[in-house]
């Protein structure tokens, strides 16, 4: 198992103290992350918490999930891998509509 938690549903309160008690109820704890959005500077509503051990993982899971911290059920499991990004972007400036496929 990974030691790397995703927990979602988190109210935009919600701030990594708070995180590291509820969490370190269950174990020790490595690193906390709360993503924020880039626009708005806010954060996104969820969450990585990277336990020291898988065995402290699961028993996070199982403790914390569905737990209520600031007004909102969370939902805890194992964080998955990012998705690979590949191709995409932008294709250069076009000189006219007979560049167009």
């Amino acid at each position: 198992m990974n030691n790397k938690l995703y927990v979602g549903n988190l109210s935009y309160d919600t701030n990594e103290a708070k995180l590291r008690e509820l969490f370190g109820k269950a174990g020790a704890i490595r690193s906390v992350a709360i993503p924020m959005d880039r626009m708005t500077n806010q954060p996104r509503g969820f969450a990585f918490v990277e336990m020291e051990t898988s065995d402290d993982a699961l028993k996070a899971i199982k403790m914390c999930n569905g737990q209520e911290i600031d007004g909102r059920t969370i939902k805890v499991d194992e964080a998955k891998p990012p998705a690979s990004r590949t191709g995409g972007g932008d294709r250069g400036p076009r000189r006219n509509n007979q560049d167009r496929w």
